[in-house]
């Protein structure tokens, strides 16, 4: 067995990275440099849901695991491309219906292709589709634990009730948003890794998304 091709799902983390309104802006700061002291260490300040990051059950329950207890299993597996790009208006709710008899199985990886990553850094990117209460139900019926979205949130921004975030909680599933390039999952079955920091305690971590093809 050998990879083949890897496609990085992942927005780079920096000092100009788009975070979710309210979050804490990342700070990059050099604490040693070469010049110095012959070495290289960069100090940063970033909040747990920066970037591509993984949202644990933690993040919505003072009970739910955090991320450094969620078992790797449930963050690499088959990923399966729920494509709804052209079907849902901005701020729409995706059901269930537009996913037809999608091919899933239980302990896949979902992942829901908008087409929203193409407006991260705008504003525009704040008004993308969301996940349906039903939609989230739907994939928990079929054994999904593991959702990813390609923006910042399942909800939509700005929504405190954060309803879909509290279904998949409450089935101690693990959500990954910010997610990029699902276009380039152009294979079958690819292998996906979304396996976070384990940030001790924490309601989540960044991650370092990628899908990779694996050839026997």
């Amino acid at each position: 067995m050998r990879v083949v091709r890897i496609v990085d799902l992942s927005h780079p983390i920096s000092t100009r990275t788009q975070v979710y309104p309210g979050d804490p802006v990342p700070v990059f700061t050099p604490h040693a440099r070469i010049a110095d002291d012959g070495y290289n260490l960069l100090r940063i300040d970033l909040g747990t849901q920066t970037g591509t990051h993984i949202d644990a059950p933690r993040h919505i329950r003072d009970d739910g695991a955090p991320v450094d207890r969620l078992p790797p299993g449930m963050l690499v597996g088959r990923g399966v491309i729920l494509d709804v790009r052209g079907r849902v208006a901005p701020r729409g709710h995706i059901t269930p219906e537009l996913w037809g008899e999608a091919d899933l199985r239980p302990g896949d990886l979902a992942l829901v292709h908008t087409g929203w990553s193409q407006y991260f850094g705008t504003d525009a990117y704040f008004d993308h589709p969301a996940l349906s209460v039903e939609a989230c139900r739907w994939l928990i019926e079929r054994g999904v634990r593991t959702i990813g979205i390609d923006a910042p949130s399942i909800d939509p921004t700005g929504d405190e009730a954060l309803a879909a975030h509290r279904v998949i909680a409450a089935a101690h599933g693990v959500i990954c948003e910010n997610l990029r390039n699902l276009e380039a999952i152009d294979f079958a079955d690819p292998l996906v890794s979304l396996l976070p920091i384990a940030f001790e305690g924490a309601d989540g971590a960044p991650v370092r998304a990628v899908a990779m093809q694996i050839e026997a």
